[in-house]
């Protein structure tokens, strides 16, 4: 009786602490203690978007007027003797403003490492002018003293450009950073318009003549608006004769241009949803020299997309 009783009760003793131990929560629902996994983005594939930003474009010109210049010089003793062709030289200038455009791309993904191809087109339409103006005298090899002004305006108007570019990225969930570089193309339209205004004489002749002026002595002398044989150089009773002719421009019209240059950029991806992608994103875009013109263009721009 004594070894049953002692039983009995270590049984009702023992059965609450049993019944503690035991885990019913396979019972409840699964959404009471565990929350929903995140949802996986799948990177790889098309995707097609828009973009618009602020873009800063240096405009720079170098050497635009040495064609124009040698050819109206081109047989002239100041051209082989002081080069005048290319002494007149322009200041860049930078040009700001709001560009719009249009991207679209495919990416594979391996693992979390994002490699891709993408295209673009901005819209820029924005344009810079530079003036400048010298004036030289020389003294050449056969006595001539001339006088050289030179003056124009340069002109590059950047219309659009697109550009071709390899990506390479990371994935940490949602967020992609990555880079890109590749080609671009652009198109431009370009004026180059300079003046000239020349004139000399015979510093030889010109010095006997104010010696001896009744001996007739011919000054040999070019770029004069009166053309006087007795040529008397800055002479106070008869100014005329020494009065140059006007500026001369030499013919110009605005000429479209196709340049190619590389292109290279870093950002950061958003994935809102697997198929809604934000992004922002710095790209940096040089062209070759054309006929002169440099041009190149910072552009930080934010974006959207569609994957598919």
């Amino acid at each position: 009786m004594r070894i049953a009783t002692l039983a009995l009760l270590t049984t009702i003793l023992a059965s609450p602490a049993l019944a503690a131990d035991l885990d019913y929560g396979v019972l409840r629902g699964y959404d009471d203690d565990y929350p929903a996994p995140a949802p996986v983005i799948d990177w790889s594939g098309f995707y097609v978007g828009g973009h618009g930003g602020y873009s800063s474009a240096s405009m720079g010109f170098t050497n635009v007027f040495s064609k124009p210049y040698s050819q109206y010089f081109r047989a002239r003793d100041i051209e082989t003797e002081f080069g005048v062709s290319s002494l007149l030289s322009f200041p860049s200038q930078r040009v700001h403003g709001l560009t719009y455009g249009a991207f679209a791309g495919y990416n594979i993904q391996i693992d979390d490492a994002i490699f891709g191809v993408e295209v673009d087109y901005t819209r820029f339409n924005k344009a810079g002018t530079s003036y400048n103006e010298i004036s030289r005298f020389v003294t050449t090899k056969g006595n001539m003293f001339e006088t050289v002004y030179l003056r124009g305006f340069s002109r590059t108007e950047l219309e659009d450009y697109g550009t071709i570019r390899g990506r390479a990225g990371y994935a940490f969930g949602s967020f992609l950073p990555f880079v890109t570089a590749g080609l671009a193309i652009g198109r431009a339209t370009i004026l180059d318009q300079p003046e000239v205004q020349n004139y000399g004489y015979d510093t030889t002749a010109a010095a006997a003549y104010q010696i001896n002026p009744k001996a007739g002595t011919p000054v040999t002398h070019h770029g004069y608006a009166n053309g006087n044989t007795a040529f008397d150089p800055g002479a106070p009773q008869d100014p005329q004769k020494s009065i140059p002719d006007g500026f001369y421009q030499i013919p110009a019209k605005p000429k479209s241009k196709a340049m190619a240059g590389v292109a290279l950029g870093a950002g950061l991806e958003y994935a809102i949803t697997p198929n809604f992608l934000l992004r922002g994103e710095y790209q940096y875009v040089l062209f070759d020299d054309f006929d002169g013109h440099k041009v190149n263009v910072n552009t930080v721009r934010g974006g959207a997309a569609i994957k598919f």
